[in-house]
């Protein structure tokens, strides 16, 4: 993340050395040197350096810079307010002296700080091109008067030097609904109810409600919420519930558990966590069951199998086959959530997310994904009466994986579940904007000013997606 924010301000692997305040910036300027230096041992740029190297080439070639400017009578640049720093050099040096530029803008939409985009491009352009001619575009077509009078008394909160006022002729429209709710699954309650009463009172079809948030977490219990009610939906810039890799994860040992034939189950966890069973193995092991006619794990456990691989190979097919087979015969006199607790611990999953997420805050995230997996097992036990097996239950959660990846297939009538930066370019009849609170939005990164007034504008986006 640092060396991408380099690049995109223009800072070199010498300046970013100059420059370091504390230890952890000389780190990682020593990595930027190291990181470059294997780009150019493989040939290979990043996807910054598609910016950054033409910047450099116009700067040392002026001829090459004329000829490019020669070929760019006019240049037009859309989105302007996401631009970074170095994207700005190179929009100055194309346009040249004759400045034949055209900028759409929106100061008020520039949500990306986080990856470089800075505002304040906008404000530059007017010391750059003193003869700049501004053409505000205030009428909106998307939406009502109510709409565009609360986006605009909230983003006049932010600083501004293009002053505008959004204004619609679409008339004054619904007055907006604020709902409080005690915790996120009382929100989704409330959020799911009114979308049903809509959908039946006024016939408004799924696709036409929009649920946005800060957050990619904050879908969760939107999504077990509308899986229960049979209420289809789509996962927009996210990952939908059953493709997250912790929830394949589980949902494998369960499969595996109730029918220790399945030996798609079987290849998806023999190594998460990792046992370090090779390919070479397995290879052997699959063939040994093929030549047996018997599934992976039958054949895993046959002494025949033993004769094919080393001892060392044995021992950890044994460990892990002997650990799964107490599993199995557990399940006899084992409620299913809580097989589900002693899988998650056998296999030591927590330690295992922390070693293959990005962050313990991430992991953390996904640890609760589990949590989802081992709650919506219990809630299928009860509803059962406590009669379901695990087979059933698991069979039940294959159906609604199934139908969901059916329905995506389909491009259906789905309501849509994104966050608020995929939402931007985007418009729905109805809008709903979850989890407006301090932590949440604004984000509790976000508290400082320059923070706040980014979390501003994101909510202006979101309020501005509305018809």
């Amino acid at each position: 993340w640092q060396i991408s924010r380099w690049k995109n301000d223009f800072i070199s692997v010498q300046q970013a050395k100059e420059q370091a305040v504390d230890q952890d910036e000389a780190r990682a300027a020593r990595l930027y040197a190291a990181y470059q230096r294997q780009l150019k041992a493989y040939n290979a740029v990043d996807f910054d350096d598609l910016i950054v190297l033409p910047v450099q080439l116009f700067g040392q070639h002026p001829e090459v810079l004329e000829k490019w400017q020669n070929r760019l009578r006019y240049l037009l640049v859309d989105e302007y307010q996401d631009t970074n720093a170095c994207q700005y050099r190179l929009i100055r040096q194309l346009a040249g002296v004759r400045g034949a530029l055209t900028a759409v803008g929106d100061d008020d939409q520039s949500i990306y700080a986080w990856r470089g985009a800075r505002p304040e491009n906008i404000h530059q352009l007017q010391r750059d091109y003193p003869t700049l001619k501004v053409i505000k575009l205030e009428q909106n077509y998307r939406s009502t008067r109510r709409i565009l009078d609360s986006a605009n008394q909230l983003i006049a909160n932010n600083p501004h030097l293009f002053e505008k006022q959004l204004w619609s002729t679409l008339g004054e429209g619904e007055p907006i609904l604020v709902m409080s709710a005690r915790t996120a699954g009382h929100e989704a309650e409330k959020v799911v109810a009114e979308i049903q009463k809509r959908q039946f009172r006024d016939r408004v079809p799924a696709k036409d409600f929009a649920i946005l948030y800060r957050s990619n977490h904050q879908s969760r219990v939107f999504e077990k919420l509308l899986r229960e009610n049979r209420i289809p939906y789509r996962i927009t810039g996210g990952t939908a519930f059953f493709e997250r890799t912790e929830v394949k994860d589980i949902l494998g040992y369960l499969r595996l558990v109730s029918n220790p034939d399945d030996d798609a189950a079987f290849l998806r966890v023999v190594n998460t966590p990792r046992r370090e069973i090779g390919a070479s193995t397995l290879e052997k092991l699959g063939e040994y069951a093929q030549d047996r006619q018997v599934s992976l794990f039958k054949a895993a456990r046959e002494m025949g199998f033993a004769e094919r691989v080393s001892a060392r190979a044995r021992t950890r097919i044994d460990n892990f086959t002997d650990w799964l087979n107490s599993i199995i015969l557990a399940q006899r006199d084992t409620e299913p959530q809580a097989l589900v607790q002693r899988i998650v611990q056998g296999i030591e999953y927590e330690d295992w997310m922390l070693q293959n997420s990005s962050s313990p805050k991430m992991a953390e995230k996904r640890m609760e994904n589990v949590q989802e997996v081992q709650n919506w097992v219990a809630k299928l036990y009860d509803e059962g009466a406590g009669k379901e097996t695990l087979g059933e239950i698991v069979a039940h959660m294959s159906l609604v994986d199934m139908l969901e990846r059916n329905n995506e297939e389909k491009e259906q009538d789905a309501i849509t579940l994104m966050t608020l930066h995929a939402a931007k370019g985007l418009e729905f009849p109805y809008v709903f904007l979850i989890g407006m609170e301090e932590e949440l939005l604004p984000h509790a990164n976000s508290m400082d000013e320059a923070g706040l007034q980014e979390e501003r504008r994101l909510a202006y986006v979101g309020i501005t997606r509305a018809q």
